[in-house]
């Protein structure tokens, strides 16, 4: 795979369609550059925040589980 994706390419990667990935970047949720007017992305941080997202799912849904067990 490339370095440099294209919006359409981190569609695919992620299985979410090209808007969502447009509206991401736009609002800063992935990260992401602009050459003109066109969204680019680098695979490594596209993996990074990937990562980071399951990393803090788990945390999430740890910290849930805990706050459940509590209330029991």
């Amino acid at each position: 795979m490339k370095e440099i994706l294209t919006t359409k390419e981190v569609a695919e990667y992620l299985k979410i369609h090209p808007l969502t990935v447009h509206k991401y970047a736009r609002e800063g949720k992935i990260p992401a550059f602009k050459i003109g007017t066109d969204w680019r992305f680098h695979k490594k941080y596209i993996e990074r925040w990937i990562k980071e997202k399951s990393s803090y799912n788990i945390r999430e849904r740890e910290a849930r589980k805990s706050l459940f067990e509590k209330a029991q």
